[in-house]
């Protein structure tokens, strides 16, 4: 991992792109192509943002997958 992202004190937010996959991003660095901040936004220390994404996060399955996913 960059030792710049292991800064304790460096923010990150909690990111989706649109299949609703979640991941943490540097809040000092512009998000890459098809990523957004969730709604509503969460940001805080790396831990934090990774503990949210946990909680919120319960089919990792890609969006698609699971619309298309037979009963």
């Amino acid at each position: 991992m960059d030792k710049q992202l292991q800064t304790p004190t460096l923010e990150f937010c909690v990111v989706v792109n649109d299949e609703e996959q979640y991941s943490v991003w540097p809040r000092t660095r512009s998000l890459p192509l098809g990523w957004t901040e969730c709604n509503p936004t969460f940001q805080g220390s790396r831990d934090a943002c990774l503990a949210h994404v946990e909680r919120v996060w319960h089919d990792i399955r890609p969006k698609s997958m699971r619309e298309g996913a037979p009963c």
